[in-house]
């Protein structure tokens, strides 16, 4: 990033909806994993970016549970790729002090994958910067799912009473209980849709559409969204005089 620009605020946690890597090898007549290998550069890029402004938590939609569809040498070429990914960042992420996370039904993703994210999950367990959480094998609608499964065995239990069950308790039953809901949502290549993302918890978060494809989307492309974010008044539903 060239220079800092003043940011009245900064949003405290960033989910991004990373899309157009396929788009983007097709335009240059490349195939599809080329597009995925540059659109890890531009997760760096925004890793540095948000831990550089300040940001505490950062959701990136790596891989959802419909990518699973997809040619199967495809879905080989991005479980290859996520493994390198980690393997070869773990220790910067350290370094940056950044903590590493993941969302989504994680066993579904092939053992190597699952032995080097624990890994990178374990070696930046201690890093208290910024957050970054990979949404992976995920699914909105499952994960709303799941918590009701685990709400239905908490009242089975005796844990809780229906009757105590709010918007608060429910949170606590999703994957993302430890983590604060985003303020801010960016999706890249201009598509108009959630495409299954954190259903539940983008409900009063400020969203930010670029035509951009993904692995083209940089640090600058990051500044003007948070400074756009930066520039609305968030109301959640009431009205704000002035």
């Amino acid at each position: 990033m060239s220079e800092h620009r003043s940011l009245p605020s900064v949003p405290r946690h960033i989910a991004i909806i990373m899309d157009g890597n396929g788009r983007w090898a097709v335009q240059r007549g490349l195939p599809r994993v080329v597009g995925h290998e540059n659109g890890a550069k531009a997760v760096r890029a925004c890793i540095e970016g948000c831990a550089e402004l300040g940001v505490q938590y950062l959701t990136l939609y790596a891989f959802s549970q419909e990518n699973w569809l997809r040619p199967k040498a495809e879905v080989s070429g991005l479980m290859s790729l996520l493994e390198k990914f980690l393997h070869e960042n773990t220790a910067e992420l350290v370094a940056k002090n950044v903590r590493l996370q993941a969302i989504g039904r994680l066993t579904d993703l092939p053992a190597p994958c699952q032995v080097q994210l624990n890994r990178a999950i374990e070696a930046t367990a201690g890093c208290n910067g910024l957050t970054v959480i990979l949404a992976l094998s995920y699914s909105g609608r499952l994960e709303l799912i799941d918590a009701i499964k685990s709400l239905l065995r908490e009242i089975e239990l005796g844990h809780i009473d229906k009757a105590m069950i709010d918007p608060e308790t429910f949170s606590k039953h999703l994957y993302t209980r430890y983590y604060p809901d985003p303020d801010l949502l960016i999706r890249t290549s201009g598509e108009m849709r959630l495409s299954n993302f954190l259903l539940w918890q983008v409900s009063y978060a400020e969203f930010y559409v670029t035509k951009k494809l993904w692995p083209d989307f940089c640090k600058e492309d990051l500044l003007e969204a948070m400074e756009e974010y930066s520039s609305r008044q968030r109301r959640y539903g009431a009205i704000h005089e002035g």
